[in-house]
């Protein structure tokens, strides 16, 4: 019997959420591992070239993913035309890039970026063979299967990695890293698709879906840049060092959201295709997985805000103190993204790339020239003089010109959030009103949580910052939120709880019966 189309999405939630969960937790564990063996240094050389590593990445994969998914019956013409037009753009660009590889050097006023850049932008030629494969994993729904690439990738990279950082690699570690996940997730793309390219090369297909994708492609560059702005400034302004310790409370932050992000991209966009031309249908679907965003992002993300301090001072080393900082106020912008997310997800659904792309271009333009504009000056919020500061997590050493920066990265993070819903309202019909009721419990609660769990630690424990406190501090804060979210959704009645509850059980029932 043929799965309904409820059962494979939440197949594909369950399947994307223990793939995002499997490779955060990994990534925790060994991001760990790498932040106590490296310096800072290490990771802001990774950092100062991550975005244009990035940036070929997109321009090889060319929103053909997306283009592919959008489709109702891609034919293997289709796949076979992105596949090989994947090839030959990311063979392109790396010659490209190998070859500006010293003027990033020079931008950055450091000639050992020239070697570095050239070896990390080898991911850009991996990739590339892999796009149409992973395209048909996805638009078929296949979330098991991508779910086993990504966690056994990142398992294999990650160790790798570590055995070169103890053998005094540094920053070649990290990069090595990257190139070995991508070139595994593409070996096992290969493993997992039963489609395979022929030897007819017809780029005509693809250029047709070129015209779609081009500004999911534009998009995704903007994406990019709106992520990594802070790096590329910061490495130009600020050094190797402090780049470093911002892109380790960046990487955390993006962990933490990235669980609930990957878990519900992962079909999104297919199952809202699907229901397209059911409105009603559509925006049930919808509000659902706003609803079941919101009851994980929040509380996850707030409480990494909680937590920051201990969790970065026990965890990484006394060496990534000031990292905390950055990491309190990007956690909580972070908690937004996965919504966010799905809100653009709905402007790709009904065709309407160009809107996409013109939100992107809106906050990247946005964000340069309010970082370009503040980076040389410094703030200081009253709120963080109140004697019951530590409680709430909030160390000290706040009030930097780059502490200014985060802070408005993520303001207009949480300002793009209600610009997409905007849009979201024009387009599908979802009312500003009905947003309001799927998220703000779960926002109200998590933050109530938080705030609660702060004036209770902070009186259980002399001072988070003091001597005696480390993992017992951190595990007692994350135990109690835990439990006092808990109970807060039980009193309240949420039905994602109940629904989790009754598909776990189904699938059980299922699995015994076969």
């Amino acid at each position: 019997m043929s799965e309904t189309l409820k059962e494979k999405t939440a197949k594909g939630l369950l399947w994307g959420g223990l793939n995002s969960t499997v490779q955060q937790l990994l990534g925790i564990v060994f991001g760990i591992i790498l932040a106590r063996r490296l310096n800072q240094s290490d990771f802001g050389m990774i950092a100062m070239i991550t975005i244009f590593q990035l940036i070929g990445n997109d321009l090889q994969n060319s929103g053909f993913k997306v283009a592919l998914a959008n489709l109702r019956q891609p034919t293997d013409r289709d796949y076979n035309s992105v596949f090989w037009f994947n090839i030959l753009m990311g063979g392109s660009l790396y010659i490209l890039l190998f070859l500006c590889a010293p003027l990033i050097a020079s931008f950055y006023h450091i000639p050992s970026l020239t070697p570095l850049a050239r070896y990390a932008f080898l991911s850009i030629v991996f990739a590339s063979f892999g796009t149409a494969q992973s395209a048909w994993l996805f638009k078929n729904l296949r979330a098991k299967q991508q779910a086993k690439a990504g966690m056994m990738a990142v398992l294999i990279s990650s160790s790798v990695a570590v055995v070169m950082a103890y053998m005094g690699f540094a920053y070649w570690a990290l990069a090595t890293q990257t190139n070995l996940y991508i070139l595994l997730c593409t070996l096992f793309y290969w493993y997992y698709s039963p489609w395979r390219p022929t030897l007819s090369i017809d780029l005509k297909p693809a250029l047709r879906m070129f015209r779609f994708s081009v500004k999911l492609l534009i998009s995704q560059v903007l994406t990019d840049i709106n992520n990594n702005v802070l790096n590329i400034l910061l490495g130009r302004f600020y050094g190797r060092h402090d780049t470093g310790n911002y892109n380790q409370a960046f990487q955390w932050s993006t962990k933490g959201s990235n669980i609930i992000q990957n878990m519900v991209q992962q079909v999104a966009q297919p199952v809202l295709v699907s229901v397209d031309d059911e409105h009603e249908r559509q925006l049930r679907v919808l509000r659902k997985m706003m609803r079941f965003a919101a009851f994980l992002s929040f509380p996850l993300l707030f409480g990494l805000s909680l937590v920051s301090h201990e969790f970065i001072v026990t965890l990484l080393g006394e060496k990534w103190a000031e990292s905390a900082n950055y990491l309190r106020w990007l956690a909580i912008g972070s908690a937004f993204l996965p919504l966010s997310t799905l809100l653009a997800n709905v402007v790709i659904t009904k065709g309407r790339s160009n809107i996409f792309m013109y939100v992107n271009l809106a906050l990247a333009l946005c964000q340069t020239a309010t970082m370009l504009a503040i980076y040389h000056f410094q703030i200081s919020l009253p709120f963080f003089s109140l004697p019951f500061r530590e409680g709430l997590g909030v160390g000290p050493g706040v009030g930097s010109p780059l502490y200014t920066m985060v802070i408005a990265f993520v303001a207009l993070t949480i300002l793009w959030f209600f610009v997409w819903a905007f849009f979201a309202r024009r387009l599908a019909g979802y009312r500003f009103t009905h947003l309001l009721r799927d998220i703000l419990p779960f926002l109200f609660a998590a933050a109530a949580v938080m705030l609660i769990t702060g004036f209770i630690t902070s009186r259980l424990f002399s001072s988070p910052y003091g001597g005696g406190v480390g993992v017992g501090f951190l595990l007692t804060r994350i135990i109690i939120a835990a439990l006092l979210y808990l109970l807060i959704m039980l009193i309240i009645g949420v039905q994602i709880i109940q629904e989790s509850i009754d598909f776990m059980n189904n699938n059980r029932i299922k699995n015994k019966n076969k």
